[in-house]
């Protein structure tokens, strides 16, 4: 191994795609049980490497000198072997302060309340500090040293501003959690979540839906990769080009997410998208049938339209963990909260929004199979589809004009 990343569960990581568009070199992703992790770091069998959950502090004991940073915030996430040395660094510092004013967040004499108790959330109170919080609090399940649980942040830290999320809840491929209700924080202005996978995490998801300004990781870790890859090789990274990696990264993993009524176009604009940019199409509806081996109207025969929404939404939090596809959603899958979280994790939503009189009836859709039915569903659901789409596209003519215009969008 010359470059790679170290961790216990690495099936989530985007570093080797990271550092392969920073540099050229062989970078391995390689995780490593705990029982394992004293006989990888004592062979000291690598050029450099960064490291990751659970080991920025575990890796500390191997090393030979540590970076001023680093032994500030007791968290090592970058090791580089100089001759049989090896030196520490913590370029999450650098990452997660580029994160924050990327994305215009104020810290500056802000309550932060930090969620997590290991190395990156000692990593997020330095940050913190160093951009001038007022005061900072550090959230853990059970109460320990410098860390209050979350029964007391309720209680007592209500009037936290920010908010840095550094657990792993809510991160792929447990989706569906959130460390914390941010109901219980109504004087939140800001939301910074180191998770990357998803895009957007459930808490960044309602944190934008609540209109608190929220992000989440990405960018960090594309930060922290190029600072990482000048102490691998000891050459400068633009920030234009830290940031060109971000978007292309991001751009890569990025859902396309169809919703609008029966008949309004989805799946044969779906397919005509995924042909075209290279993507995978996945109809929901299709999955359901093929999860429970019956058609739509066989299951809604069966457990309701109640059960049907239960299955849906356990279909559709599966997909919406997926990167990179066109999604085709059914007409009713905006119905549920959890479903529009669940798809804008990776998702960008477009409503394609065909007039009523250009829809049309079939008896494989139950709540719409006749006129009054579908009109019926049309004048239900309508604003739900407009208040939960980032884009709203027009299908009143041809199927390659809302093609195109979808396309456009999420490549602009």
């Amino acid at each position: 191994m010359e470059y790679g990343c170290i961790g216990e569960k690495l099936t989530h990581s985007f570093s080797k795609e990271i550092h392969n568009l920073l540099f050229d070199y062989d970078y391995e992703i390689r995780e490593i049980p705990k029982g394992e992790l004293q006989a990888f770091m004592t062979k000291r069998d690598f050029k450099a490497i960064n490291v990751t959950i659970p080991y920025k502090q575990d890796v500390i004991p191997f090393l030979d000198e540590i970076s001023d940073t680093a032994k500030q915030i007791g968290a090592v996430n970058t090791i580089v072997n100089r001759g049989g040395r090896l030196y520490g660094y913590n370029t999450d510092f650098s990452g997660l302060i580029a994160l924050i004013k990327l994305n215009g967040i104020t810290l500056e004499g802000k309550k932060v309340l930090i969620l997590g108790s290991g190395g990156t959330s000692k990593t997020a109170v330095a940050a913190a500090e160093y951009l001038g919080a007022l005061s900072v609090k550090r959230v853990s399940r059970t109460a320990k040293e410098d860390c209050i649980t979350y029964e007391e942040a309720y209680k007592n830290f209500a009037v936290a501003e920010v908010i840095i999320n550094t657990t792993p809840c809510g991160m792929y491929p447990n989706i569906i959690g959130e460390p914390i209700n941010l109901d219980g924080f109504p004087k939140t202005e800001a939301v910074v979540d180191a998770i990357y996978n998803p895009l957007c995490s459930n808490l960044v998801v309602k944190a934008k839906k609540k209109g608190i300004k929220a992000t989440g990781g990405l960018y960090m870790l594309v930060s922290q990769a190029a600072f990482a890859a000048e102490l691998f090789i000891d050459t400068k990274v633009s920030e234009d080009k830290v940031y060109d990696v971000y978007k292309k990264i991001e751009q890569s993993k990025r859902n396309i997410v169809l919703t609008g009524m029966p008949s309004s176009g989805k799946s044969t604009v779906g397919k005509q998208l995924a042909n075209e940019l290279g993507m995978q199409f996945i109809d929901t509806d299709k999955e359901i049938e093929k999860s429970e081996g019956k058609t739509i109207p066989e299951i809604f025969t069966e457990v309701g339209e109640s059960g049907f929404r239960d299955i849906e939404a356990r279909i559709i939090t599966t997909v919406s963990a997926k990167q990179n596809c066109v999604i085709s959603t059914g007409g009713g899958a905006i119905l549920r909260e959890q479903n529009i979280t669940a798809l804008k994790g990776n998702g960008t939503i477009f409503f394609i929004d065909r007039p009523l009189e250009k829809l049309v009836t079939t008896d494989d859709r139950p709540l719409s199979s006749n006129r009054d039915d579908l009109v019926k569903r049309y004048n239900e659901r309508y604003d739900i589809y407009c208040n939960t789409a980032d884009e709203q596209i027009l299908n009143d003519g041809e199927i390659d004009a809302v093609t195109k215009a979808i396309k456009e969008d999420f490549l602009k």
